[in-house]
């Protein structure tokens, strides 16, 4: 999950005054929520939350006492109407599951943020164009020039695909890279901590995505995966 800091910061700073009375998670639920996020969920691979996660959007752990469920679930659902310039995709979660990890994370005790961000990603330009897309929406786990070794890269547990390796990019088909971002690194068995974007970009976002990747790296899908070459005309 990736957003602008300022605007998630003014998101943690907002009022706790209606925290819900429910009561508290059962341990059965908390730990599922914790395995949820450390193993399905992408959000850890752009948040820290106990000492673990990325760097790219602000800290997690103080969600607790600063932030509502409500809050919590509105930002899940569409971010995009809650922080201003924000390119954090909407999470791609059934409801049951939003619900479980916002009590989660605004009921768990808050503790230290491990580290400040460091992987901020551009402000928005109007430049619409796909490698102005990857900068904004890629770039700080992939970097820059796809080399794998973007800021943000250091604190994921799986380093990230480096869109400018030739060997492996010819290997995966075209339609394999859209699924990917569109569906997440789960779809493809890489790991969870790459998000799905297809809630929050168009197809001919991603296709341009998945073009600007070809550029990248220099290089074509399999052969198989390629459509035939037009036969030469008649003399």
């Amino acid at each position: 999950m990736v957003i602008t800091a300022l605007g998630m910061l003014l998101f943690l700073q907002g009022s706790a005054s209606d925290r819900p009375s429910a009561s508290p998670l059962p341990p059965f639920a908390r730990a599922k929520a914790e395995a949820l996020l450390r193993d399905q969920l992408p959000c850890l691979g752009c948040h820290e939350l106990g000492g673990e996660g990325g760097r790219v959007g602000p800290s997690l752990s103080r969600l607790s006492g600063v932030r509502t469920r409500e809050a919590v679930l509105a930002m899940l659902r569409a971010p995009e109407r809650q922080v201003g310039g924000t390119i954090m995709p909407r999470a791609l979660v059934d409801t049951a599951t939003a619900e479980l990890i916002a009590r989660y994370l605004v009921e768990r005790s808050p503790t230290r943020p491990a580290g400040p961000v460091v992987a901020r990603p551009p402000a928005p330009t109007g430049d619409t164009t796909a490698a102005a897309l990857y900068a904004r929406t890629c770039a700080v786990c992939h970097g820059a020039r796809g080399g794998g070794d973007g800021p943000n890269a250091p604190f994921l547990p799986v380093r990230p695909t480096a869109h400018a390796d030739a060997g492996y990019m010819a290997q995966r088909a075209d339609d394999a890279l859209y699924d990917a971002i569109a569906a997440g690194g789960p779809v493809m068995g890489r790991s969870a901590r790459m998000p799905a974007f297809g809630g929050s970009l168009s197809p001919s976002q991603i296709r341009g995505l998945v073009a600007y990747l070809r550029v990248l790296c220099g290089c074509q899908g399999p052969s198989w995966s390629r459509p035939p070459a037009p036969p030469p005309p008649s003399p």
